[in-house]
């Protein structure tokens, strides 16, 4: 009888781990289960991730392009003033040639003469 009972005890224990290997099975799918969602939670993440960066990229590509606007017209702008005052120059040289022809021909003469001196010397 002692060695039923031994049986017994020991075919219970191989039921106990028989449970326990059975319940290991059930870990094993839920480990399954958890790496599934966790990849799928990557996955969530990661196009988050690239949908934020496309948002803030098209944002910074917006602040460039208005940036860039901004900048060519001021540089019009400058171009235009610059041309605007060459003209007025210009103008202003042209009257004063006709208001008094030998004195414009006088100045550039000195102003030649000077001009040659400084290049002589160089």
């Amino acid at each position: 009888m002692s060695r039923m009972g031994d049986t017994s005890k020991g075919g219970d224990g191989g039921n106990k781990g028989g449970n326990q290997g059975g319940g290991g099975e059930q870990q094993g799918g839920g480990i399954g289960e958890t790496a599934t969602q966790v990849g799928q939670n990557i996955r969530d993440m990661g196009s988050q991730v690239r949908d934020m960066a496309t948002e803030r990229y098209g944002q910074v590509r917006d602040q460039a392009t208005e940036k860039y606007s901004q900048l060519r017209d001021q540089a019009q702008n400058y171009y235009q003033q610059g041309r605007d005052r060459a003209t007025e120059w210009e103008q202003s040289l042209e009257s004063y040639v006709q208001e008094k022809p030998i004195q414009a021909v006088l100045m550039a003469a000195g102003v030649g003469v000077l001009l040659g001196l400084l290049w002589k010397r160089s």
